[in-house]
Protein backbone atom coordinates (compact mmCIF):
# COMPACT_ATOMS: atom_id res chain seq x y z
CA UNK A 1 0.00 0.00 0.00
CA UNK A 2 0.89 3.23 -0.50
CA UNK A 3 0.86 5.95 2.37
CA UNK A 4 0.51 10.05 1.94
CA UNK A 5 2.08 12.20 4.79
CA UNK A 6 0.60 15.55 4.23
CA UNK A 7 0.72 18.09 6.83
CA UNK A 8 -2.54 20.19 7.17
CA UNK A 9 -0.68 23.49 5.84
CA UNK A 10 -0.13 21.61 2.60
CA UNK A 11 -3.64 20.08 2.18
CA UNK A 12 -5.26 23.62 2.32
CA UNK A 13 -3.26 24.56 -0.64
CA UNK A 14 -5.92 22.11 -2.66
CA UNK A 15 -3.55 21.66 -5.45
CA UNK A 16 -4.52 18.95 -7.53
CA UNK A 17 -4.55 18.07 -10.96
CA UNK A 18 -7.31 17.64 -13.38
CA UNK A 19 -8.39 15.89 -16.68
CA UNK A 20 -8.90 18.12 -19.92
CA UNK A 21 -12.11 18.95 -21.87
CA UNK A 22 -13.90 21.21 -23.90
CA UNK A 23 -15.74 23.81 -21.87
CA UNK A 24 -19.42 22.81 -21.16
CA UNK A 25 -22.20 24.63 -21.94
CA UNK A 26 -23.48 27.26 -18.53
CA UNK A 27 -25.62 25.22 -16.79
CA UNK A 28 -29.26 27.19 -16.53
CA UNK A 29 -29.09 29.51 -13.30
CA UNK A 30 -25.36 29.23 -12.84
CA UNK A 31 -22.46 32.08 -12.88
CA UNK A 32 -21.41 33.11 -16.10
CA UNK A 33 -18.69 30.26 -17.44
CA UNK A 34 -15.01 31.09 -15.80
CA UNK A 35 -16.13 34.62 -14.23
CA UNK A 36 -16.11 35.33 -10.29
CA UNK A 37 -18.91 35.10 -8.54
CA UNK A 38 -20.23 38.09 -7.44
CA UNK A 39 -20.90 36.79 -4.03
CA UNK A 40 -20.09 33.36 -1.58
CA UNK A 41 -19.92 30.22 -3.41
CA UNK A 42 -22.24 28.12 -1.35
CA UNK A 43 -21.74 24.07 -0.81
CA UNK A 44 -25.19 22.06 0.63
CA UNK A 45 -24.60 20.11 3.23
CA UNK A 46 -27.03 17.11 4.19
CA UNK A 47 -27.12 15.28 6.97
CA UNK A 48 -29.57 13.85 10.02
CA UNK A 49 -29.14 16.78 12.77
CA UNK A 50 -31.64 15.58 14.68
CA UNK A 51 -33.03 11.69 15.28
CA UNK A 52 -30.81 8.57 15.80
CA UNK A 53 -27.80 9.94 14.18
CA UNK A 54 -27.60 13.13 14.93
CA UNK A 55 -24.68 12.69 17.08
CA UNK A 56 -22.38 12.04 13.73
CA UNK A 57 -25.15 13.79 11.67
CA UNK A 58 -23.84 17.24 13.50
CA UNK A 59 -20.15 16.18 13.70
CA UNK A 60 -20.36 16.15 10.39
CA UNK A 61 -22.00 19.28 9.69
CA UNK A 62 -19.67 21.30 11.96
CA UNK A 63 -16.39 19.63 10.43
CA UNK A 64 -17.32 20.54 6.61
CA UNK A 65 -18.03 24.10 8.45
CA UNK A 66 -14.35 23.75 9.88
CA UNK A 67 -13.20 22.89 6.39
CA UNK A 68 -14.63 26.20 4.92
CA UNK A 69 -13.58 27.95 7.57
CA UNK A 70 -10.22 27.50 6.65
CA UNK A 71 -10.28 27.58 3.01
CA UNK A 72 -11.71 30.81 3.50
CA UNK A 73 -9.08 31.64 5.78
CA UNK A 74 -5.85 30.59 3.59
CA UNK A 75 -7.61 33.08 0.84
CA UNK A 76 -10.50 31.60 -0.70
CA UNK A 77 -10.68 29.89 -4.32
CA UNK A 78 -7.55 31.60 -5.91
CA UNK A 79 -8.55 30.88 -9.41
CA UNK A 80 -11.82 32.85 -8.71
CA UNK A 81 -10.50 36.24 -7.12
CA UNK A 82 -10.41 34.58 -4.05
CA UNK A 83 -14.09 33.78 -3.65
CA UNK A 84 -14.76 32.71 -0.40
CA UNK A 85 -17.08 29.73 0.28
CA UNK A 86 -20.35 29.71 2.36
CA UNK A 87 -22.15 26.60 4.37
CA UNK A 88 -25.44 25.95 3.44
CA UNK A 89 -26.42 22.91 6.07
CA UNK A 90 -29.75 21.01 6.33
CA UNK A 91 -31.22 18.62 8.36
CA UNK A 92 -32.34 15.41 6.59
CA UNK A 93 -33.37 14.02 10.17
CA UNK A 94 -32.76 10.78 8.52
CA UNK A 95 -35.57 10.36 6.34
CA UNK A 96 -35.04 9.94 2.54
CA UNK A 97 -38.15 11.81 1.55
CA UNK A 98 -36.89 15.26 3.67
CA UNK A 99 -33.13 15.11 2.33
CA UNK A 100 -34.60 14.93 -1.34
CA UNK A 101 -36.60 18.00 -0.57
CA UNK A 102 -33.64 19.82 0.85
CA UNK A 103 -31.42 19.20 -1.36
CA UNK A 104 -34.14 20.84 -4.05
CA UNK A 105 -34.39 23.65 -1.98
CA UNK A 106 -30.44 23.96 -1.67
CA UNK A 107 -29.96 23.65 -5.40
CA UNK A 108 -33.03 27.21 -5.64
CA UNK A 109 -30.92 29.00 -3.10
CA UNK A 110 -28.27 28.45 -4.93
CA UNK A 111 -25.41 25.71 -4.11
CA UNK A 112 -22.98 24.37 -6.82
CA UNK A 113 -22.73 21.48 -5.06
CA UNK A 114 -23.89 19.27 -2.49
CA UNK A 115 -21.92 16.80 0.56
CA UNK A 116 -23.42 14.22 2.72
CA UNK A 117 -25.44 12.56 3.73
CA UNK A 118 -24.41 9.46 6.02
CA UNK A 119 -27.03 7.03 5.19
CA UNK A 120 -27.31 5.00 1.91
CA UNK A 121 -31.05 5.45 1.30
CA UNK A 122 -31.16 8.81 1.77
CA UNK A 123 -27.96 9.16 -0.51
CA UNK A 124 -29.93 7.18 -3.18
CA UNK A 125 -32.43 10.18 -3.16
CA UNK A 126 -29.98 12.74 -3.33
CA UNK A 127 -27.92 11.58 -5.81
CA UNK A 128 -31.41 11.10 -7.92
CA UNK A 129 -32.17 14.75 -7.42
CA UNK A 130 -28.29 15.82 -7.66
CA UNK A 131 -28.46 14.42 -10.88
CA UNK A 132 -31.56 16.08 -12.73
CA UNK A 133 -30.61 19.46 -11.55
CA UNK A 134 -26.94 18.46 -13.19
CA UNK A 135 -25.29 19.68 -9.74
CA UNK A 136 -22.13 18.03 -8.36
CA UNK A 137 -22.54 16.35 -5.57
CA UNK A 138 -20.04 14.34 -3.06
CA UNK A 139 -20.95 11.31 -1.43
CA UNK A 140 -19.17 11.67 2.31
CA UNK A 141 -20.14 8.80 3.76
CA UNK A 142 -23.15 6.40 2.15
CA UNK A 143 -22.23 2.69 0.87
CA UNK A 144 -24.51 1.50 -1.14
CA UNK A 145 -23.03 -0.31 -4.66
CA UNK A 146 -26.65 0.51 -6.02
CA UNK A 147 -26.38 4.15 -5.32
CA UNK A 148 -23.41 4.50 -7.63
CA UNK A 149 -24.93 1.47 -10.62
CA UNK A 150 -27.83 4.16 -12.06
CA UNK A 151 -25.33 5.74 -14.60
CA UNK A 152 -24.82 9.03 -12.80
CA UNK A 153 -22.40 11.29 -13.60
CA UNK A 154 -22.59 14.33 -11.53
CA UNK A 155 -22.33 12.01 -8.12
CA UNK A 156 -18.66 10.76 -6.83
CA UNK A 157 -18.02 8.96 -3.59
CA UNK A 158 -14.98 9.03 -1.81
CA UNK A 159 -15.20 6.02 0.99
CA UNK A 160 -15.05 2.20 0.09
CA UNK A 161 -18.52 0.98 -1.07
CA UNK A 162 -20.39 -1.75 0.77
CA UNK A 163 -19.17 -4.66 -1.42
CA UNK A 164 -15.52 -3.70 -1.14
CA UNK A 165 -16.00 -3.19 2.75
CA UNK A 166 -17.60 -6.31 3.42
CA UNK A 167 -14.97 -8.50 0.69
CA UNK A 168 -12.59 -6.99 2.43
CA UNK A 169 -13.20 -7.71 5.67
CA UNK A 170 -13.59 -11.60 5.49
CA UNK A 171 -9.93 -11.33 3.75
CA UNK A 172 -8.41 -9.22 6.75
CA UNK A 173 -10.38 -12.29 8.99
CA UNK A 174 -8.63 -14.75 6.74
CA UNK A 175 -5.44 -13.29 7.46
CA UNK A 176 -5.20 -12.77 10.86
CA UNK A 177 -6.52 -16.12 11.22
CA UNK A 178 -4.14 -17.60 9.06
CA UNK A 179 -0.82 -15.51 10.53
CA UNK A 180 -2.04 -16.34 14.53
CA UNK A 181 -2.69 -20.28 13.31
CA UNK A 182 -6.28 -19.45 14.97
CA UNK A 183 -8.33 -21.88 12.83
CA UNK A 184 -11.67 -19.66 11.88
CA UNK A 185 -13.84 -22.10 10.21
CA UNK A 186 -17.43 -20.95 11.11
CA UNK A 187 -18.70 -17.31 11.61
CA UNK A 188 -21.97 -15.52 12.90
CA UNK A 189 -23.59 -12.43 11.19
CA UNK A 190 -25.06 -9.74 13.00
CA UNK A 191 -26.28 -6.97 10.65
CA UNK A 192 -28.82 -3.74 10.65
CA UNK A 193 -31.32 -4.70 7.56
CA UNK A 194 -31.38 -2.09 5.40
CA UNK A 195 -29.48 -2.24 1.94
CA UNK A 196 -26.40 -1.05 3.55
CA UNK A 197 -25.76 -3.95 5.80
CA UNK A 198 -27.32 -6.46 3.97
CA UNK A 199 -24.82 -5.64 1.29
CA UNK A 200 -22.01 -5.53 2.88
CA UNK A 201 -22.97 -9.14 4.96
CA UNK A 202 -23.35 -10.37 1.60
CA UNK A 203 -19.80 -8.93 -0.08
CA UNK A 204 -18.60 -10.77 3.50
CA UNK A 205 -20.73 -13.81 2.78
CA UNK A 206 -19.45 -14.60 -0.37
CA UNK A 207 -15.73 -14.02 0.16
CA UNK A 208 -15.72 -15.63 3.72
CA UNK A 209 -16.73 -18.63 1.79
CA UNK A 210 -14.67 -18.64 -0.96
CA UNK A 211 -11.76 -18.69 1.52
CA UNK A 212 -13.01 -21.37 3.03
CA UNK A 213 -15.15 -20.15 6.07
CA UNK A 214 -18.75 -20.91 6.43
CA UNK A 215 -20.98 -17.95 7.69
CA UNK A 216 -23.62 -19.02 9.48
CA UNK A 217 -26.37 -17.94 10.78
CA UNK A 218 -26.94 -15.03 9.39
CA UNK A 219 -29.11 -12.48 11.64
CA UNK A 220 -30.69 -8.94 10.62
CA UNK A 221 -32.36 -6.73 13.06
CA UNK A 222 -33.63 -3.08 13.12
CA UNK A 223 -31.00 -0.74 14.08
CA UNK A 224 -33.57 1.99 14.96
CA UNK A 225 -35.65 -0.06 17.04
CA UNK A 226 -33.44 -3.01 18.47
CA UNK A 227 -33.35 -2.29 22.87
CA UNK A 228 -31.67 -5.77 23.47
CA UNK A 229 -30.39 -8.33 21.61
CA UNK A 230 -30.18 -10.84 24.09
CA UNK A 231 -31.97 -13.32 21.59
CA UNK A 232 -30.07 -12.90 18.48
CA UNK A 233 -26.29 -13.06 20.20
CA UNK A 234 -27.91 -16.81 21.79
CA UNK A 235 -28.38 -17.68 18.85
CA UNK A 236 -24.80 -17.03 17.64
CA UNK A 237 -23.47 -18.65 21.09
CA UNK A 238 -25.76 -21.88 20.39
CA UNK A 239 -24.48 -22.27 16.68
CA UNK A 240 -20.64 -22.93 17.74
CA UNK A 241 -19.18 -20.30 15.50
CA UNK A 242 -15.33 -19.32 15.73
CA UNK A 243 -16.00 -15.60 14.82
CA UNK A 244 -18.43 -12.99 15.29
CA UNK A 245 -19.14 -10.26 12.45
CA UNK A 246 -21.22 -6.89 12.59
CA UNK A 247 -22.10 -4.23 10.53
CA UNK A 248 -24.20 -1.48 11.82
CA UNK A 249 -24.34 2.01 13.39
CA UNK A 250 -23.09 3.32 16.85
CA UNK A 251 -26.16 2.56 18.99
CA UNK A 252 -27.03 -0.70 18.13
CA UNK A 253 -22.99 -1.79 17.89
CA UNK A 254 -22.69 -0.73 21.31
CA UNK A 255 -25.79 -2.74 22.21
CA UNK A 256 -23.98 -6.04 20.92
CA UNK A 257 -21.09 -5.40 22.74
CA UNK A 258 -23.03 -5.49 25.96
CA UNK A 259 -24.92 -8.11 24.91
CA UNK A 260 -21.79 -10.24 24.24
CA UNK A 261 -20.27 -9.43 27.62
CA UNK A 262 -23.44 -10.95 29.41
CA UNK A 263 -23.75 -14.22 26.90
CA UNK A 264 -20.35 -15.03 26.40
CA UNK A 265 -20.59 -16.50 23.49
CA UNK A 266 -16.96 -18.09 22.81
CA UNK A 267 -15.99 -16.60 19.84
CA UNK A 268 -12.38 -16.00 19.01
CA UNK A 269 -12.87 -12.95 18.11
CA UNK A 270 -16.02 -10.09 17.57
CA UNK A 271 -14.66 -8.07 14.29
CA UNK A 272 -17.09 -5.05 12.68
CA UNK A 273 -17.26 -4.91 9.11
CA UNK A 274 -18.27 -1.13 8.14
CA UNK A 275 -19.39 -0.95 11.80
CA UNK A 276 -20.37 2.68 12.91
CA UNK A 277 -18.94 1.85 16.60
CA UNK A 278 -16.14 0.00 17.01
CA UNK A 279 -13.02 2.06 15.48
CA UNK A 280 -14.62 5.32 17.16
CA UNK A 281 -12.78 6.74 19.93
CA UNK A 282 -16.13 6.65 22.07
CA UNK A 283 -16.36 3.10 21.86
CA UNK A 284 -13.79 2.38 24.41
CA UNK A 285 -14.88 4.86 27.00
CA UNK A 286 -18.67 3.58 26.82
CA UNK A 287 -18.06 0.11 26.30
CA UNK A 288 -15.07 0.44 28.70
CA UNK A 289 -13.73 -3.18 29.55
CA UNK A 290 -16.05 -4.86 27.61
CA UNK A 291 -14.48 -3.01 24.31
CA UNK A 292 -11.30 -4.65 24.65
CA UNK A 293 -9.91 -6.91 21.81
CA UNK A 294 -12.84 -5.48 19.19
CA UNK A 295 -11.94 -5.44 15.76
CA UNK A 296 -13.34 -2.98 12.77
CA UNK A 297 -12.59 -3.32 9.30
CA UNK A 298 -13.82 0.16 7.91
CA UNK A 299 -13.18 3.33 6.29
CA UNK A 300 -10.88 5.37 8.46
CA UNK A 301 -8.31 8.45 8.33
CA UNK A 302 -4.78 7.25 8.70
CA UNK A 303 -4.42 8.52 12.04
CA UNK A 304 -0.18 8.77 11.90
CA UNK A 305 -0.98 11.30 9.56
CA UNK A 306 0.34 14.70 10.68
CA UNK A 307 -2.14 16.28 8.74
CA UNK A 308 -4.88 14.25 10.72
CA UNK A 309 -3.48 14.95 14.25
CA UNK A 310 -3.66 18.43 13.37
CA UNK A 311 -7.49 18.42 11.90
CA UNK A 312 -7.82 16.44 15.09
CA UNK A 313 -6.62 19.02 17.46
CA UNK A 314 -8.32 21.68 15.52
CA UNK A 315 -12.05 20.18 15.84
CA UNK A 316 -11.62 19.30 19.48
CA UNK A 317 -11.06 22.98 20.10
CA UNK A 318 -13.46 23.88 18.46
CA UNK A 319 -16.57 21.62 19.33
CA UNK A 320 -15.34 19.95 22.07
CA UNK A 321 -15.48 16.70 20.85
CA UNK A 322 -13.03 13.88 19.33
CA UNK A 323 -13.75 13.94 15.46
CA UNK A 324 -15.48 11.03 14.08
CA UNK A 325 -14.40 9.24 11.06
CA UNK A 326 -17.43 10.11 9.18
CA UNK A 327 -16.82 13.89 10.31
CA UNK A 328 -13.02 13.33 8.78
CA UNK A 329 -14.90 12.37 5.44
CA UNK A 330 -17.36 15.22 5.67
CA UNK A 331 -14.17 17.74 5.64
CA UNK A 332 -12.31 16.18 2.98
CA UNK A 333 -15.32 16.22 1.06
CA UNK A 334 -15.51 19.43 0.99
CA UNK A 335 -11.68 20.09 0.16
CA UNK A 336 -12.28 17.92 -2.57
CA UNK A 337 -15.42 20.58 -3.63
CA UNK A 338 -13.03 23.54 -3.34
CA UNK A 339 -9.88 21.77 -5.39
CA UNK A 340 -12.41 20.85 -8.00
CA UNK A 341 -13.56 24.64 -7.89
CA UNK A 342 -9.79 26.01 -8.08
CA UNK A 343 -9.30 23.58 -10.79
CA UNK A 344 -12.56 25.07 -12.84
CA UNK A 345 -11.74 28.40 -11.82
CA UNK A 346 -15.72 28.39 -12.92
CA UNK A 347 -18.82 27.80 -10.83
CA UNK A 348 -20.94 26.96 -13.48
CA UNK A 349 -22.04 23.13 -12.26
CA UNK A 350 -20.97 21.08 -15.65
CA UNK A 351 -17.78 22.91 -15.61
CA UNK A 352 -16.94 21.97 -11.70
CA UNK A 353 -18.34 18.44 -12.13
CA UNK A 354 -15.82 17.77 -15.14
CA UNK A 355 -12.89 19.59 -12.59
CA UNK A 356 -14.14 16.86 -9.59
CA UNK A 357 -14.05 13.73 -12.23
CA UNK A 358 -10.49 14.61 -12.89
CA UNK A 359 -8.84 15.19 -9.64
CA UNK A 360 -5.81 13.44 -8.08
CA UNK A 361 -6.85 14.78 -4.71
CA UNK A 362 -4.32 13.78 -1.43
CA UNK A 363 -6.49 12.82 1.05
CA UNK A 364 -5.94 11.78 5.33
CA UNK A 365 -7.96 9.39 4.94
CA UNK A 366 -6.67 5.77 4.93
CA UNK A 367 -6.17 4.22 0.86
CA UNK A 368 -4.57 3.06 -1.73
CA UNK A 369 -3.07 6.41 -3.06
CA UNK A 370 -4.85 9.77 -3.47
CA UNK A 371 -8.84 9.81 -4.37
CA UNK A 372 -8.96 9.57 -7.93
CA UNK A 373 -12.18 8.87 -9.60
CA UNK A 374 -13.71 5.88 -11.88
CA UNK A 375 -16.89 6.65 -14.71
CA UNK A 376 -19.15 5.22 -12.09
CA UNK A 377 -17.68 7.83 -9.77
CA UNK A 378 -15.85 5.36 -7.57
CA UNK A 379 -12.90 6.44 -5.64
CA UNK A 380 -10.07 3.39 -7.25
CA UNK A 381 -7.95 3.51 -4.51
CA UNK A 382 -10.56 3.29 -1.50
CA UNK A 383 -9.87 1.11 0.77
CA UNK A 384 -11.06 -0.02 4.60
CA UNK A 385 -8.00 -0.59 7.24
CA UNK A 386 -8.44 -2.93 10.22
CA UNK A 387 -8.81 -1.08 13.95
CA UNK A 388 -8.64 -2.89 17.40
CA UNK A 389 -9.14 -1.42 21.02
CA UNK A 390 -6.12 -2.25 22.92
CA UNK A 391 -5.39 -0.88 25.78
CA UNK A 392 -8.85 0.92 26.05
CA UNK A 393 -7.49 2.68 22.85
CA UNK A 394 -8.77 2.03 19.28
CA UNK A 395 -4.94 1.52 17.36
CA UNK A 396 -4.83 0.73 13.18
CA UNK A 397 -3.31 -2.57 12.88
CA UNK A 398 -4.09 -4.09 9.35
CA UNK A 399 -2.11 -4.14 6.96
CA UNK A 400 1.55 -3.31 7.94
CA UNK A 401 1.55 -0.01 5.35
CA UNK A 402 -0.99 1.06 8.07
CA UNK A 403 -0.69 -0.16 11.56
CA UNK A 404 0.48 1.57 14.94
CA UNK A 405 0.77 -2.02 16.44
CA UNK A 406 0.40 -5.64 15.76
CA UNK A 407 -2.84 -6.96 15.80
CA UNK A 408 -3.84 -9.40 19.04
CA UNK A 409 -6.08 -12.35 17.59
CA UNK A 410 -7.73 -14.09 18.75
CA UNK A 411 -9.45 -11.70 21.01
CA UNK A 412 -11.70 -14.22 22.89
CA UNK A 413 -15.16 -12.85 23.95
Amino acid sequence: MIRRLVPLTALLALGAAACGGGAPATTPGSETEGAAPSGPIVIGALHPLTGGLAVDGQQMADAAQLAVDEINEAGGIESLDGAKLELASADTTGAAEVAQSEAQRLIQDGAVALVGPYQSAVASQVAAVAERNSIPFVIDVATADSILNQGYTYTFRMQPNASGMGTVGAQYLADLAESSGTPIDKVGYMHEQTEFGTTVMEAFKAEAESLGMVVDPVISYDAFQASDLTTEVTRIKEAGVDALAVTGYYRDGLLIANNVAAVQPGVQAVIGIANGAYDLPQFPTDAGEKAEGYLDANYHPDVTQDGYQELAEKFKAAYGADIRTPAVLSYEAVRLIAAGLEEAGSVDRADLREAISGLTFETIMAGNGPVEFDEKGENTNAVPILMQVQSGTVKQVYPADFAEAEPAFPAAK
